[in-house]
């Protein structure tokens, strides 16, 4: 009696132990599959980010080429200057 209680609760330890171990290798044999997808997934959303990031630093350096190149106001012409006006109240 003394042997089978024994046994009973070193195969019980052994047992949940096992079914541990293989739900352990069952999970990672998953994400092992898994893994090259979301590899390739990680690098795609990388060149959309670089993608637009290039993009919009083009956008900047052009604005600022353009903002620079256009600096005098683009005319060639001299700026106006206010006229001077002879009003004069009569009467006073």
């Amino acid at each position: 009696m003394v042997l089978l209680l024994v046994g009973l609760i070193i195969g019980t330890g052994v047992g949940s132990a096992y079914a541990r171990a293989r739900r352990g290798w069952t999970d990672y044999q998953t994400v092992k599959k898994t893994v090259p997808g979301a590899r390739r997934a990680a690098w795609l959303l990388i060149k959309v980010v670089t993608t637009k990031i290039g993009v919009i630093a083009l956008l900047l350096v052009g604005a600022v080429a353009y903002a620079a190149a256009d600096s005098d106001g683009g005319s060639g012409q001299p700026a106006p200057t206010p006229s001077a006006t002879s009003s004069t109240r009569v009467g006073r």
